[in-house]
């Protein structure tokens, strides 16, 4: 697409457009509302409430072995879809706007890697990736694949389960006795093995939140898709972008944290308003 930098009246459809245009380079965040179409749920309503319980805390998977066998029993079945989830058009239409050289960076909060699937370069995984697993003592990482082979030889029994799907590869298994199930330990050191993501109480690595800020600090506009920033991990760029008095607009359906900041507000699903990329 060619975006025209001439005046044209200002209407619902063609704002998006207009600010796309208007702005050479972006600084994108992207949220759970970008994969959805992928298959993969999202955590919270349109006024920004949480759909179900909260995630596990860093904490707690950390501190009860019971905690570390429910998350992993449940993503050993939420891992089969999860795993296989392709982009949709909300990711394509990100990655032609970084071919079009419209982008910064592109920071997401997702944990899928659907954006690099679709041929994102310029991303930073601002909470980490579910594809890794992350040893907690030796620090070995390792891919996620190969603990899935685990699981399954070390729980046969849990094979022919299914459930309905919850997000970031988790599955809805209560009721389940999860007493039983056995997570291999690192097979480097014998640590804890954690999905390379960061949890709720866990604090995001500081380079990506500089590197980031970087990236923000260069670009000329804010553009939010897919996220009611809700989390501040997220929100504390909306807010930077609008202390440095740069534009926002935001795609989401419902209501953000940033709404008193936006200069434009799309509520509508993402890959409808970003159809015309």
């Amino acid at each position: 697409m060619t975006f025209v930098e001439a005046p044209v009246p200002e209407t619902k459809d063609n704002a998006l457009p207009r600010f796309i245009a208007q702005h050479r380079r972006l600084f994108v965040l992207t949220g759970a509302g970008c994969s959805t179409d992928s298959g993969i749920p999202d955590y919270r309503d349109a006024d920004g409430g949480w759909k179900r319980s909260q995630p596990v805390t860093y904490q707690a998977f950390m501190g009860e072995e019971l905690t570390r066998k429910r998350y992993w029993a449940r993503s050993l079945v939420g891992w089969r879809r999860f795993g296989k989830a392709l982009p949709n058009p909300t990711h394509h239409a990100l990655a032609r706007l970084e071919q079009l050289g419209k982008l910064e960076l592109l920071l997401t909060q997702n944990v899928d890697g659907l954006h690099q699937q679709a041929g994102n370069n310029k991303v930073v995984d601002l909470h980490g990736r579910l594809d890794t697993v992350r040893c907690m003592r030796c620090e070995q990482r390792s891919p996620r694949h190969a603990l899935q082979q685990a699981l399954l030889e070390l729980n046969p029994q849990w094979m022919a389960l299914d459930a309905r799907d919850a997000p970031d590869g988790d599955a809805d298994l209560d009721g389940h006795d999860f007493s039983t199930f056995t997570v291999p330990p690192c097979p480097h050191c014998g640590g804890i093995l954690k999905p390379d993501v960061v949890f709720f109480g866990e604090n995001v690595p500081r380079d990506r939140i500089t590197t980031a800020m970087q990236a923000l600090e260069a670009a000329d506009a804010m553009l939010v898709v897919g996220s009611s920033l809700m989390v501040f991990s997220g929100y504390r760029f909306a807010h930077a972008a609008a202390k440095a008095g740069k534009p926002i607009a935001a795609v989401n359906l419902g209501r953000t944290r940033a709404d008193p900041l936006l200069s434009l507000k799309v509520d509508r699903s993402c890959s409808d308003a970003l159809a015309f990329v």
